[in-house]
């Protein structure tokens, strides 16, 4: 199991240029990636993106990359064959279509590429591999951090799935005694209203089968005894759990309400309270599950 919430941080250096990367990730239901590069780097933004993607499923992350030209500071570069290219154009179009005036240099120097810093130079494959290596570095991080909230997330959701599946204990166990309050609690009301009525009389025993059959919450206790194991078990499981373990949780809390609905019982009502409080506190711990 991994939280979406973590950190990382990775560096490495070719030719000089400085790369930092940093990789924060929070949650979010489906994945959001937002990359921010140098322009020197923009090229790479389907790199690094494919990189991240392989190795996280959801949660939204945001990846900042820092380039450093280092001691030497940047660098000014002239692209002189790509100016002459210009000019050559231009002069072209010019005899082409008769025209007449002078091309200037503060013309050339506006065009793309004709000034190039270091930091917007292209891509070396070096310097490709040397951002790829500060990304899995910056990985490497994030995800341990996210395997380590991951691991506190599964112990304690384990711990209150348990819980519920003790609460589903006791709710059984009262079960009989419910239906035999509620015919002590009819025979009560009977008495208190002076009503004479034989108490083993085919009506009384009809009444209490009626309340019995209307408050069996057997299949609801069947089914969410199910649904506590099976979110255990997925609990367990390394892959990207999250939405599984959203979907289990609407399912018991499904059954916690019919089971509510069903159990005219203030004992187990109680119970069913504090069951619904657990998985409160599961629902919202499994927005932070990968």
């Amino acid at each position: 199991m991994h939280s979406m919430t973590g950190y990382g941080r990775g560096h490495s250096t070719c030719a000089g240029v400085k790369l930092a990367v940093e990789i924060q990730s929070v949650n979010k239901r489906q994945i959001d990636l937002a990359i921010n590069l140098p322009s020197a780097l923009a090229a790479s933004e389907a790199d690094v993106r494919a990189a991240v993607t392989r190795r996280v499923h959801r949660g939204r992350l945001t990846v900042s990359v820092v380039a450093d030209p280092g001691a030497a500071g940047p660098v000014v570069k002239i692209n002189e064959p790509l100016a002459h290219a210009y000019l050559k154009a231009f002069k072209g179009l010019q005899a082409s279509l008769g025209l007449t005036g002078e091309v200037s240099l503060d013309t050339l120097v506006r065009l793309p590429g004709v000034i190039e810093g270091a930091n917007e130079a292209r891509v070396s494959p070096a310097l490709k591999t040397a951002l790829t290596g500060a990304i899995e570095s910056a990985l490497d991080q994030l995800m341990a951090m996210r395997a380590k909230e991951g691991a506190h997330l599964q112990r304690d959701l384990l711990k209150r799935a348990r819980l519920v599946h003790s609460i589903l204990t006791k709710v059984k166990r009262l079960r009989p005694q419910a239906v035999a309050r509620y015919r002590s609690n009819l025979r009560d009301r009977i008495q208190k209203l002076e009503i004479h009525v034989n108490m083993d009389d085919e009506r009384l025993a009809k009444e209490v089968a009626f309340f019995a059959e209307r408050s069996d919450f057997s299949e609801e206790v069947t089914r969410l005894e199910s649904h506590l194991d099976q979110f255990q078990v997925t609990c367990r499981q390394p892959d990207a759990i999250g939405r599984t373990l959203e979907f289990i949780g609407q399912e018991i809390g499904r059954e916690l309400n019919t089971l509510s609905a069903k159990a005219n019982d203030v004992e187990i009502s109680q119970l069913v309270v504090q069951a619904k409080a657990e998985l409160d506190k599961i629902r919202e711990q499994i927005q932070n599950v990968e």
